[in-house]
C-alpha cells in the first residue's frame, strides 16, 4: 500500500504533521474572481501551458490531483467531475472554499510581481485566510522593468522634440534607472511588510551571474541605455511587454540588490530569493541549476540566499550549497504538487542525503488558483509522513528529532530566517506527549480522511464465528454523511450476531431489529489494499445506548472494570500463519501445502527467494511493508517450523488498540498473500503429524505496582482458577483441539504455569509479563481477551492465591506425584463440547462478563458444532481452510 504511516508507533508525529501550521515561504497571489475564467485550471498540477497542457491529464502528477481534489470534493475521480465541482464551490460559497483550500497556513511570503497585477489580489487580501498577517516578496526584475519603463517614456518624450538630445542624456538615464532602483530597494529594506527579495534571472539568461570582480557594470549600463533609446526611437516597445531580456542588464539589478541588502545597516539581513529548476518553457533550463550561483553565494556572504523549488531536478546540488554555505537555505517548494509523489519522496530524501534539515525552508508556490495550496499542504504533509516514518523505522532518526524536523521544515526555519512577527508558538516535545493522547482522540474524522489517499471504506466487525465482516463506503458518500454534520452509522441486523460462517441464523435469533454500527475513527489506518482504509466498528442500540453482545464492548467494559482496580494492560501479539500454494483445479484440494525445501523454524534458507517473482520471500516483503505503511510495529518476522509458515510479532498495545491491530495485521497479510497467488490461512492444525499456527499473547499489567508479586500473582491466579472456561472462548473451533497436545510447544494439556517454559499454557516471562499460549487466530480477540482479563482481574480483586507451583519441566512427562506437588491436576478440556460446558457452568465468568453475550456465545458455538461436527475431518479441514 502507497500510503501514509497512519498509526502506533507514528501516531504523534503524525499528528504533528497534520497538525504544524505551515509557513508558506514563497507563493503568488490569487486570481480576482472575474478573472479565473481566463486561466486554466488544468494548470494547478504542471507547469506547462499552451498546448503542452492538452497531455497533462496523463501524468501522475495531474492523475493523483484528481483523486485528492475528488476526495475532499466528494465527486467522481474524473477531471470533469472535478472542475465541476470547483466550479459549483467558487459559485456557491468561493470564500469558504478558499478558506477550506488555505487551510492549516500560518502565513504566506507573497511574491506579487507574477504578471498581470491588476487580475491579481493584493498581497494582505490573504490575511482573511491565513492565522497570521501575509508578508511581501519584493521581485527586483518587477522593480528594474517598471522604472526602465517609465525612463522609456520620457525618453521617448525626449526623442520626439529634441532627438539629439536623447543621444547626450542616454548615460544619464541609465544613472537615473539605477538611482531609482537603489531608492526603492532601500525603501523596501526599511518597510516591515517586505520580507525579502526574489530574482527570476534564471528566465533572463540563466543562474551563471559574473563575479562582482571585474563585472562590467559599464557595459551594462550602456545596454540599459540600449534599451531605452530603442524604445524611444520606435525600435523596440519595452512598454509594452516589460520584459527585459538582456543578460548583463538583468545581471546588473542582482548585484545591486545583493550589495545593498549587505550594506543594510540592520542586524538582521532580509533574505534574497532565486527561482532555480523546475519552470514553464520558458525558462533557460541548462542553466537552471544552482551550481552556477557557486561564486555568487561566495560573493555575498553576508546575504541569506534561499534557492527556490529544490532546484529540481538538481536537489542534490541545492542541498550541496545549503550545507556548504552558511548564507544558503534550500527551499523544496514547487514539486508539490507538480510532480509525482515518488518524485517527492526522492526530493526530500535526497535534501536529507546532506543538507541540515535547519537549512530546509517549503513553499507551495501557490499561484492563481486556491487548489493550488490545498494540493502542495495535502501532499507535502502526507509524503512527510513517508519519509519521516521511515527514517525513524531504520533508527536513522529517534522519534523527538523526526519531530523537531517536520517543525522546523514547515515553521521554525522560516520564521527565524525571515524575521517574522508570528505570535504562533509551537509546542516542545515534551508538551507534544502530553497532548498527543488527547489531540488524537479529538481529530476530527474528516481531518483524519483527508490526510489518506482513500476511495473506499471499510467498516470492519468480527463476530461470534470469529469471521472478519465489513461493509465498504465510497468516500464521497463518506465526506458528503460527515460534512453535513452527521455521524456515519451503518444499519445492521441484530442476526449479525447469530450467523453462523455460512450465513445460518442459530435457532436462538431471528431477522427481526436492528444496531447502528459506530466507526470507531481512532482505528483509521490504511488498507489491507491501496485505495481503501478500514475502521472497526461497535454496535449500538437505536437508542444509543451499547449492545450487549458486542464484542468490542465486552472488552470497553472490561477494561473500565480493571480501571477500577488499578490495572491496566498491554498485549502483544504473535501472528502465526502457513501460506499455501492454489492449485489449478487438478486435484479437488483448493490448496496445497508448499513443497518442503529444508523450512524450519527461523531458518535462513526459507527466505533465500526472497524478491523471486512468485516466491514466498516476495509475498512476505510486501506483508512487511503493508503492515509498516498502516503504522503496525512490527518487532520481528521469522519463519516457523511448518513449510510455508511465518510469525509476526506486533508490537505491544493497550488491550482494545491490539485485538484492533491484530485482525487489521490479518487483513493485510491475507490480502498481500491473495495478490501473490497464495492462500493465507490461521489454521490451528492444517497439516498434521507439524506444528500448528497459534496467536499467542503477551499480556503486561502496566499500571506502576504490575510488576509487584502480589498483584500480578493473584491476576494470573485468576486465569488459572478458571482457565477450563477461557479455554471455550480461546480454543474457540473444534479444530484448535487438534492442535492442543502435549510436548510440543504448544502450551499443552494440563492447567498450570512455568517461568519460561514454553510447554505450559501461562509462560512466565519476568514479573508481570506473561504469555497466554493457548490462544490461536479461530478466537475472536476481543471476547479472548475480555474473558482473560475479567479472570485476571478477578483474583486481584479476591487476592487470589497462585497455589500453582512453578513449573519447570513438561508437565506431561512428570509423574502424578511431581504433579501434585505444583498443584497439577487438572486438565484442558479435550474438546469445543466439554469447553463450553465448563463455560456453561462457570457462573462467576458468565457474572464477570455478560450473562446475555456467554449464552449467546454458548449457543452460536453449539450451533457451530453441530455444523461441523456432520463433516467428515478432510471436509472439515478444507472448510475451515476455505475460511480462516
Amino acid at each position: 500500500m502507497a500510503a501514509s504511516r497512519a498509526s502506533g508507533q507514528y501516531d504523534l508525529l503524525n499528528l504533528v504533521l497534520d497538525t504544524t501550521p505551515i509557513i508558506d515561504n514563497h507563493a503568488h497571489p490569487l486570481l480576482k474572481p472575474q478573472f479565473m475564467s481566463q486561466h486554466s485550471l488544468l494548470s494547478i498540477a504542471t507547469e506547462a501551458h499552451g498546448d503542452a497542457l492538452r497531455d497533462t491529464g496523463s501524468s501522475l502528477a495531474h492523475i493523483r490531483a484528481v483523486k485528492q481534489l475528488a476526495q475532499i470534493l466528494g465527486c467522481e475521480q474524473t477531471w470533469e467531475a472535478v472542475s465541476t465541482s470547483i466550479e459549483q464551490k467558487r459559485a456557491a460559497s468561493p470564500t469558504a472554499w478558499t478558506q477550506r483550500c488555505l487551510e492549516g497556513i500560518e502565513t504566506i511570503l507573497v511574491d506579487d510581481g507574477l504578471g498581470a497585477p491588476e487580475q491579481a489580489e493584493e498581497y494582505s487580501w490573504h490575511d482573511s485566510f491565513t492565522t497570521s498577517e501575509c508578508k511581501r516578496i519584493v521581485r527586483i526584475e518587477s522593480v528594474a522593468e517598471d522604472i526602465i519603463a517609465r525612463h522609456c517614456i520620457v525618453a521617448k518624450e525626449t526623442y520626439l522634440s529634441y532627438p539629439d538630445e536623447l543621444i547626450r542624456s542616454l548615460g544619464k538615464l541609465a544613472d537615473d534607472v539605477m538611482l531609482a532602483f537603489k531608492a526603492e530597494i532601500k525603501e523596501c529594506l526599511d518597510d516591515s511588510e517586505v520580507v525579502g527579495f526574489k530574482s527570476i534571472i534564471c528566465y533572463r539568461g540563466g543562474l551563471d551571474i559574473e563575479p562582482k570582480d571585474g563585472f562590467l557594470f559599464d557595459v551594462a549600463k550602456l545596454d540599459l541605455g540600449r534599451i531605452i533609446q530603442a524604445h524611444a526611437t520606435g525600435e523596440h516597445d519595452f512598454v509594452a511587454k516589460k520584459r527585459l531580456q538582456d543578460r548583463l542588464v538583468n545581471q546588473i539589478f542582482v548585484h545591486e540588490t545583493a550589495r545593498l541588502i549587505s550594506e543594510s545597516s540592520s542586524p538582521f539581513k532580509k533574505p534574497f530569493q532565486f527561482h532555480t529548476g523546475l519552470g514553464d518553457n520558458d525558462i533557460q533550463l541548462v542553466n537552471a541549476s544552482p551550481s552556477f550561483m557557486q561564486i555568487f553565494i561566495r560573493d555575498y556572504p553576508t546575504v541569506p540566499i534561499v534557492i527556490l523549488h529544490a532546484s529540481y531536478p538538481w536537489t542534490r546540488e541545492a542541498g550541496y550549497l545549503a550545507a556548504m554555505y552558511s548564507n544558503v537555505y534550500a527551499d523544496i517548494g514547487e514539486v508539490f504538487p507538480f510532480i509525482s509523489r515518488h518524485g517527492q519522496e526522492s526530493v526530500i530524501k535526497q535534501i536529507l542525503e546532506l543538507c541540515p534539515w535547519s537549512k530546509i525552508l517549503w513553499s507551495t508556490d501557490g499561484h492563481l488558483f486556491p487548489e493550488t495550496y490545498l494540493l502542495a499542504t495535502t501532499q507535502v504533509r502526507s509524503v512527510l509522513k513517508t519519509v519521516l516514518g521511515e527514517l525513524v523505522q531504520t533508527g536513522q532518526l529517534d522519534e523527538r528529532q523526526a519531530v523537531t524536523l517536520a517543525q522546523d521544515i514547515l515553521f521554525t526555519n522560516s520564521k527565524r530566517l525571515y524575521n517574522l512577527p508570528i505570535n504562533t508558538v509551537l509546542p516542545n516535545y515534551t508538551q507534544l506527549k502530553i497532548a498527543a493522547p488527547i489531540a488524537l482522540r479529538q481529530a476530527s474524522p474528516l481531518d483524519k480522511l483527508r490526510t489518506m489517499e482513500a476511495k473506499i471504506i471499510r467498516v470492519c466487525w468480527h463476530d461470534y464465528t470469529s469471521s472478519a465482516r465489513c461493509r465498504l463506503v465510497p468516500i464521497k458518500q463518506v465526506y458528503k454523511t460527515l460534512e453535513s454534520g452527521k455521524p456515519l452509522t451503518i444499519s445492521i441486523t441484530k442476526a449479525c450476531f447469530g450467523l453462523l460462517q455460512n450465513d445460518t441464523l442459530i435457532p436462538q435469533t431471528n431477522g427481526t431489529g436492528a444496531y447502528s454500527m459506530v466507526p470507531d475513527w481512532s482505528t483509521l489506518k490504511p488498507g489491507p489494499v491501496d485505495g481503501h482504509v478500514s475502521v472497526s466498528a461497535t454496535f449500538q442500540e437505536p437508542d444509543g445506548s451499547a449492545a450487549a453482545l458486542c464484542p468490542r464492548t465486552l472488552l470497553r467494559t472490561t477494561l473500565a472494570k480493571a480501571a477500577s482496580q488499578n490495572l491496566t494492560f498491554l498485549i502483544g501479539f504473535e501472528v502465526e500463519f502457513l501460506l499455501l500454494e492454489r492449485t489449478s483445479g487438478e486435484t479437488p484440494e483448493k490448496f496445497r501445502t508448499k513443497r518442503h525445501d529444508g523450512h524450519a523454524w527461523s531458518r535462513a534458507s526459507a527466505l533465500a527467494d526472497w524478491g523471486r517473482e512468485g516466491s514466498l520471500g516476495s509475498a512476505a516483503d510486501e506483508m512487511l511493508t503493508c503492515l509498516a505503511d498502516a503504522g503496525i510495529e512490527i518487532e520481528q518476522f521469522h519463519p516457523e517450523s511448518a513449510p510455508g509458515q511465518f510469525e509476526v510479532v506486533l508490537g505491544a498495545l493497550p488491550p482494545l488498540e491490539a485485538c484492533d491491530m491484530l485482525l487489521h495485521a490479518r487483513q493485510i497479510l491475507e490480502s498481500v498473500a491473495a495478490r501473490h497467488g497464495f492462500k493465507m490461512t490461521v489454521h490451528p492444525k492444517p497439516i498434521a503429524g507439524v506444528p500448528g499456527s497459534a496467536t499467542h499473547a503477551h499480556m503486561s499489567i502496566s499500571t506502576e505496582s504490575g510488576n509487584e508479586p502480589e498483584i500480578y500473582e493473584s491476576f494470573y491466579a485468576g486465569i488459572l482458577e478458571h482457565f477450563c472456561a477461557l479455554i471455550a472462548f480461546t480454543y474457540a473451533n473444534p479444530t484448535s483441539y487438534e492442535r492442543m497436545v502435549d510436548s510440543c510447544w504448544a502450551g499443552g494439556r494440563w492447567v498450570t504455569w512455568g517461568t519460561q517454559n514454553k510447554e505450559t499454557p501461562l509462560r512466565k516471562c519476568e514479573d508481570g509479563h506473561w504469555e497466554l499460549k493457548t490462544l490461536d487466530g479461530l478466537a475472536n480477540p476481543y471476547l479472548a481477551i475480555a474473558a482473560v482479563l475479567a479472570a485476571g482481574t478477578e483474583g486481584v480483586r479476591t487476592r487470589a492465591p497462585l497455589k500453582w507451583g512453578d513449573c519447570t519441566e513438561d508437565p506431561a512427562k512428570l509423574t502424578r506425584e511431581e504433579r501434585g506437588k505444583l498443584c497439577i491436576d487438572t486438565m484442558f478440556p479435550k474438546d469445543l463440547h466439554e469447553a463450553l460446558a465448563a463455560l456453561s457452568a462457570d457462573q462467576t465468568l458468565a457474572s464477570l462478563l455478560e450473562p446475555e453475550l456467554v449464552q449467546r456465545y454458548i449457543d452460536s458455538k453449539n450451533a457451530e458444532l453441530e455444523m461441523l461436527d456432520a463433516m467428515s475431518s478432510g471436509e472439515r479441514r478444507s472448510w475451515i481452510l476455505e475460511r480462516y
